[in-house]
């Protein structure tokens, strides 16, 4: 696995590992075949990153998350969240999924508070932490909307409320604005990178989108078609606080999207 240091990191992040992914390989085998997910995946996440996934359909960049999350078991290879082996669902892990799926007879702030009841959280507390959260995503307002009164990029904002409810120090995101609109889109990867610096949590999200892969990462993860291999990893260097139309004409940021495109453009087989 390469990598590839643009310029000089312009995020500060800490230096041990939270997420530790060794020699990592699933295979999914049936009566008549075996598929190999991932091979041989190996991959750090120090404590404060912002680490994006970018490849094509299918390379194994969603079942990677639900590995760390402890969602699903690899076949072989080691995960360690913060020193201890994954092996069963990690509680104290967010996690935001390509739907929203939200309850449709739930108002916003009863989905968030969702997650409180699930987990038994203190009522008093989490209802202090919904309203926080609603405020941060810009939800004032809309405490008793329903779902179908929201627009596609409400629904993800509560959807991401509802994952930080219980303060998760790391949240996995599972291409959760691929459904969106180009703008609204647009405007989500503003407030993501907005909320990691607000909060410091530390994020691992995937996404097929090369733009929004160098928009809000600090590292660039660049995975092969299946099986899933990590080719090459990116450092563009951008600064924390990224202004969107500033941060598309960055060198730093075009040297990185056209370095993406290359590596994804050089691994592409025919369906």
């Amino acid at each position: 696995m390469a990598s590839t240091q643009l310029a000089d990191a312009g995020a500060t992040v800490g230096t041990d590992p939270i997420i530790e992914v060794k020699n990592l390989t699933m295979r999914f085998s049936s009566k008549r075949s075996e598929t190999v997910a991932l091979d041989d995946v190996s991959l750090s996440v120090a404590a404060g990153e912002f680490v994006t996934i970018a490849g094509p359909s299918g390379c194994g960049k969603s079942t990677l998350l639900k590995i760390i999350a402890g969602l699903t078991l690899a076949t072989d290879g080691d995960v360690r969240l913060y020193g201890q082996q994954v092996t069963s669902p990690q509680r104290q892990i967010g996690f935001a999924f390509q739907r929203s799926a939200l309850l449709e007879w739930r108002g916003v702030r009863k989905n968030i508070l969702l997650q409180a009841e699930m987990r038994g959280m203190d009522r008093r507390r989490a209802e202090q932490r919904a309203d926080e959260l609603i405020e941060l995503t810009g939800l004032t307002g809309f405490e008793k909307a329903l779902p179908h009164e929201l627009s596609g990029g409400m629904q993800q904002r509560v959807a991401l409320c509802r994952a930080l409810l219980h303060e998760p120090r790391v949240l996995l995101m599972d291409e959760p604005f691929g459904a969106l609109d180009a703008l609204t889109r647009e405007h989500m990867n503003i407030e993501m990178n907005r909320i990691w610096r607000e909060t410091g949590t530390t994020i691992v999200l995937v996404t097929h989108s090369v733009p929004e892969a160098v928009y809000l990462g600090s590292r660039i993860v660049v995975m092969s078609p299946r099986p899933g291999r990590i080719v090459e990893t990116l450092t563009p260097g951008l600064p924390e606080e990224r202004d969107y139309g500033a941060t598309l004409t960055d060198p730093r940021f075009t040297r990185a999207a056209e370095r993406i495109r290359d590596l994804l453009g050089a691994t592409h087989t025919p369906d």
